[in-house]
């Protein structure tokens, strides 16, 4: 049975990296937010009909697949704005073929100053990852104006949950919450 490690947060956060660490210690899969929408931007703005289509069902067809699979788990990534209705619909469409099958969904959710995520947005890894944020200044802009119009990191929502753990990573290195992460969670190393 695969398992669903939700890594969310806002941009720049450190989702992906903090992924990868968690994945080379458990041989769980990283599928990070860019690896369904960088290569639908080549096509289609952001935003648009077409480009939501074809992400979403990138999306729910990797879901699909991998739940059924014998991964040991995955590790997707996702800026979630929890004031927007539809993204907690999103998550729970990305969870329910996890769910179905009676695998383990759950939320490590990262928080970090904006001052830290501003020096992030323009790290190596992300570069290299996400073609889409190497217009630098752009996406300085849009990580500045997501700030100021949304709420991405969880107020009430998770209360009472095991199934989610909160992690300022401001000064932490993503090992160490890829560690925290696992004992939390009891993740089996691989």
């Amino acid at each position: 049975m695969t398992d669903l490690l939700f890594v969310i947060g806002p941009p720049a956060v450190g989702k992906m990296t903090v992924g990868h660490a968690i994945a080379a210690r458990t041989g769980y899969r990283v599928f990070h937010n860019h690896m369904a929408i960088d290569p639908v931007l080549r096509f289609f703005e952001f935003g648009t009909p077409p480009f939501h289509r074809l992400v979403q069902g990138f999306r729910t067809a990797v879901f699909e697949e991998v739940s059924g699979s014998d991964l040991p788990g995955l590790v997707f990534t996702f800026v979630w704005a929890f004031d927007h209705p539809g993204d907690a619909q999103t998550v729970a469409g990305y969870a329910e073929p996890f769910h179905r099958r009676g695998a383990a969904v759950r939320y490590l959710e990262l928080e970090a100053t904006q001052t830290a995520r501003l020096a992030r947005n323009s790290g190596p890894d992300r570069l290299a990852e996400k073609p889409s944020k190497r217009d630098l200044d752009r996406s300085r802009e849009l990580l500045l104006q997501d700030d100021a119009t949304y709420r991405m990191n969880s107020t009430t929502e998770f209360d009472g949950r095991d199934d989610h753990l909160r992690v300022d990573n401001t000064t932490l290195t993503p090992d160490e919450v890829a560690d925290l992460t696992i004992r939390h969670f009891g993740l089996k190393a691989s």
